[in-house]
């Protein structure tokens, strides 16, 4: 716990200045980064046979996704997109004419770390870079953190009738409600606090099932990674962060969090 603690101390800080103080690009290096040592983690953990080419491909492209958003033209991450499809399938199929096959688990384990997990956290990037994104990206940033705390201490605290325990044994339907209920009253303050010191109109009918929405998203994104780390036999995805464990222990529920909370904004903005 108290590794945890330390870590946090320092890395929050400076988590906060880069989402709320220095520009967009900023952000997408930063997701950049941490894209492309989810994309190793997740390959260690489910596909650790695969060729190093093949595990060091995905990560370059899963760095690239976040930084091509940052490119003011059209059809630049598509474009990222496609030749990494190219790449991976054409490696695939030269290595099954040499009797060298990948598995489809390998395929997949690849697209999901080099495309999709990229494309969730990227939505970060696009919250920063809307009007008011330096207000806007900390919507899930609230979330992600007032959930899991609230979780984590009604389960300590109230915990008894446990939920799922083959996939994550101390989750308790206490924790899962606290967790619910702490991501939407503290989303609400957020927005009291916005709606106090800023010229932004807060709408807190909307904000409420943003708060609902996005902690449902934590909680489901945080049982969905614990679900493959469970198939897979590994206690942590990594060691990066020290008393959290990897960039994919850390950053599991922001996954689901940020686009969540993204496609809300851009269907029902609720602060404008």
């Amino acid at each position: 716990m108290k590794t945890r603690i330390l870590t946090a101390v320092v890395a929050v800080p400076v988590l906060f200045v880069v989402l709320f103080f220095l520009p967009p690009i900023f952000l997408a290096v930063l997701t950049a980064l941490l894209c492309a040592v989810g994309a190793l983690e997740f390959i260690r953990a489910t596909a650790a046979d695969l060729p190093g080419l093949l595990k060091y491909l995905t990560a370059v492209f899963a760095a690239l996704l976040p930084l091509a958003s940052q490119v003011n033209r059209a059809g630049v991450s598509l474009a990222v997109m496609m030749v990494f499809l190219l790449c991976l399938f054409g490696i695939a199929i030269r290595r099954y004419e040499k009797e060298k096959p990948i598995s489809v688990t390998g395929l997949l384990a690849c697209l999901f770390a080099g495309l999709l997990y990229p494309t969730l956290l990227g939505a970060l990037n696009g919250l920063k870079g809307m009007e008011n994104g330096h207000l806007l990206v900390l919507l899930p940033i609230v979330v992600t953190f007032c959930c899991d705390s609230s979780a984590y201490f009604a389960g300590v605290y109230l915990g008894k009738h446990k939920v799922t325990p083959l996939v994550s044994p101390h989750k308790s339907a206490e924790g899962f409600v606290g967790g619910i209920l702490g991501g939407i009253l503290l989303l609400m303050l957020y927005g009291g606090i916005l709606a106090l010191a800023t010229e932004l109109t807060v709408n807190f009918g909307l904000l409420a099932v943003y708060g609902l929405l996005g902690s449902l998203a934590c909680e489901l994104g945080d049982l969905s990674y614990s679900l493959i780390k469970r198939q897979c036999g590994v206690k942590d995805y990594g060691n990066l962060i020290p008393g959290h464990g990897g960039v994919l222990d850390r950053f599991d529920s922001m996954s689901f969090v940020a686009p969540v909370l993204y496609a809300m904004v851009l269907l029902l903005p609720a602060i404008h």
